[in-house]
């Protein structure tokens, strides 16, 4: 069941785009898209068939996993399949049905399982307290896979701020990821002092402001995860991404900045990553906004399915 989405608002990007989410006009939006809540059926099943062929894949709806961890339930949506399993995870303030059209596409195309979720503070998923951070967002995942029985052979497709889960994803469980495409990914490489320092001079004044209005579901989560933006993202800055996970990085021709200086930056941050390692390749997604997986779905389908016949 395709969930129907409200059509996307072009609103610019600031420096809280990084955590997916644009503060303007009092107004939020995740990732340049408006959110919507999920509506499919909370029908629960226990277990994935990873012997499914790619028409079953094509014909079969994503069933709803509620699991547990650290106390808080996340919902997870499978559509069975073989390994490797793919793994959508969405930019911040965004839930699993932001990957609604090219989930099925995947599964069509590939045979392969495919996992969505919501995270903490999204979707189905309960709140959590506290301020947002990567390595529980992992764990989270981690939890979930495993619980599902994904416990090894994953390609993660990881959209803006969901590039830091994954980073802190591998460096937790190398053995369980095949491969990853980082899709306008936050990477280490960007956030040098300079530029972090940049960041939380923009964040302040509308994180203040944001404060000061009245608070829903959406804005505390946007609160959690700017929580401690410049130590974080400083530490973040020193993380390294392992060699032996092959990776390919797709880059928006037209970034999540408006400024030249910047938008240079995150252009040569995604060269840098993939020039640390030779199993690296980067993918230009012309004519695209950060909001790739929307603008250019082709492009994130056919690195998706590069990365599963390379590592099938």
């Amino acid at each position: 069941m395709a969930v129907p989405t409200t059509p996307r608002r072009r609103l610019r990007y600031a420096a809280l785009a990084l955590a997916g989410v644009t503060v303007t006009a009092g107004t939020l939006s995740a990732c340049g898209t408006a959110k919507t809540q999920d509506p499919r059926p909370a029908t629960t099943t226990t277990g994935t068939t990873p012997g499914a062929t790619s028409s079953t894949a094509a014909a079969v709806e994503p069933s709803l996993h509620m699991i547990t961890n650290e106390g808080h339930k996340l919902a997870f949506y499978v559509t069975p399949g073989r390994l490797p399993a793919i793994v959508l995870d969405a930019g911040g303030g965004l839930d699993a049905s932001y990957w609604n059209k090219l989930a099925p596409e995947l599964a069509k195309n590939t045979g392969s399982e495919v996992i969505t979720y919501d995270r903490t503070g999204e979707g189905k998923s309960d709140d959590a307290p506290g301020p947002w951070k990567a390595q529980n967002a992992a764990a989270d995942l981690a939890a979930g896979l495993t619980q599902l029985g994904i416990t090894k052979n994953v390609v993660l497709v990881s959209h803006s701020l969901a590039g830091e889960i994954a980073t802190a994803f591998v460096q937790q469980h190398p053995d369980r990821i095949a491969g990853a495409v980082l899709v306008d990914a936050n990477l280490p490489q960007f956030f040098t002092d300079s530029e972090t320092a940049k960041l939380v001079a923009a964040n302040t004044p509308q994180l203040d402001a944001l404060r000061q209005a009245p608070q829903t579901r959406a804005t505390r989560q946007l609160l959690a995860e700017a929580a401690d933006y410049g130590p974080v993202h400083l530490a973040y800055h020193k993380l390294v991404w392992p060699r032996s996970v092959p990776a390919t990085a797709i880059v928006s021709s037209q970034t999540p900045f408006p400024t030249p200086d910047d938008a240079q930056l995150w252009r040569q941050a995604q060269q840098d990553f993939v020039d640390a390692a030779p199993n690296r390749h980067l993918v230009v997604a012309e004519n695209s906004s950060h909001d790739i997986p929307t603008d250019r779905p082709d492009v994130v389908v056919n690195a998706v399915q590069d990365m599963v016949n390379q590592v099938r």
